[in-house]
């Protein structure tokens, strides 16, 4: 079948976990309606993003997979019959926490998870506090929907991790995210770098010759600390093989997208643009350094 028709669930969320699963769920049944065979969420869906400040208290939050989450949301892509993507703060162990995409087949089973690799720590985004870094490495997941990239928020700034997923054959780049601006930075700057975050994720679809489907939240969020707070941008889209734009969601609503992929696309494109082809790989050994000195 080379036609795909993806779903994408952009939400604000709030402190009550049952209010965010059920915007989720709503969303989710609204693309399936719409024909979406694959339903992506966006980063941390359950809950509000609260790496905004360090709280021990957090990690009571974190569950296991198997776990709550798996079990509603695995029930409702076998209801469904769809492909789904979530998200959801993983507790592997005592003091040992993931941020993991969680990726059901249409029968409900769980066809594979990712566990973020790149680990931000800036200003209002302390994951590294709440994080260890992923150790699954960038291996896509095989589903009805096709072979998956799945990849999260921080990593959508690495042309390596893109690029080893396109190697390993992911057909679709995935990211869910949770990104926004201080409110304190003057609007240039604010469209400066929403501007760099559509970019960066077009130019993976370019280079390696895939869509990209990017899903963000929306709204802001209080930090529950002394910070300012944040203002999560949307503007969750789809991006075609040479990085067209195939849809995109506003700024400040919560919205449902829908849209048909051609699978063939990759493929037409990729013979007129060999990428992988021209590669020098016996020039890029330096890449596995830090730095060049």
């Amino acid at each position: 079948m080379s036609k795909l028709v993806v779903g994408l669930v952009q939400q604000s969320c709030s402190a009550l976990r049952s209010e965010n699963i059920g915007k989720s769920i709503k969303g989710i049944r609204e693309a399936a309606a719409r024909g979406a065979s694959l339903v992506v969420l966006q980063e941390l869906h359950t809950g509000l993003y609260f790496c905004q400040s360090e709280d021990t208290a957090v990690f009571d939050q974190a569950e296991t997979i198997p776990g709550p989450s798996t079990a509603t949301f695995g029930a409702l892509a076998k209801e469904l019959g769809i492909v789904l993507v979530t998200s959801l703060f993983e507790k592997r162990a005592p003091g040992l926490y993931h941020n993991t995409a969680v990726v059901f087949e249409k029968d409900g089973a769980i066809a594979g998870t990712y566990r973020k690799m790149h680990i931000p720590d800036d200003p209002g985004y302390y994951e590294k506090f709440y994080f260890t870094p992923g150790d699954l490495g960038f291996n896509p997941i095989d589903t009805s929907a096709g072979r998956l990239g799945v990849l999260v928020c921080w990593d959508q700034w690495y042309p390596e991790g893109a690029r080893l997923m396109a190697m390993a054959g992911a057909e679709i780049l995935i990211y869910p995210t949770a990104i926004g601006y201080d409110p304190r930075d003057p609007e240039d700057e604010q469209q400066r770098q929403r501007d760099a975050w559509i970019t960066i994720q077009r130019a993976h679809a370019v280079a390696n010759g895939i869509p990209v489907v990017s899903v963000n939240r929306v709204g802001f969020e209080a930090d529950p600390g002394s910070g300012p707070g944040a203002f999560f941008w949307g503007s969750s889209f789809v991006a075609g093989c040479q990085g067209e734009f195939l849809a995109q969601a506003g700024e400040g609503s919560e919205e449902v997208l829908t849209v048909e992929l051609d699978r063939q696309r990759s493929e037409d494109v990729r013979r007129i643009w060999p990428y992988l082809r021209d590669r020098r790989i016996d020039a890029y050994g330096d890449l596995v350094k830090r730095y060049r000195d």
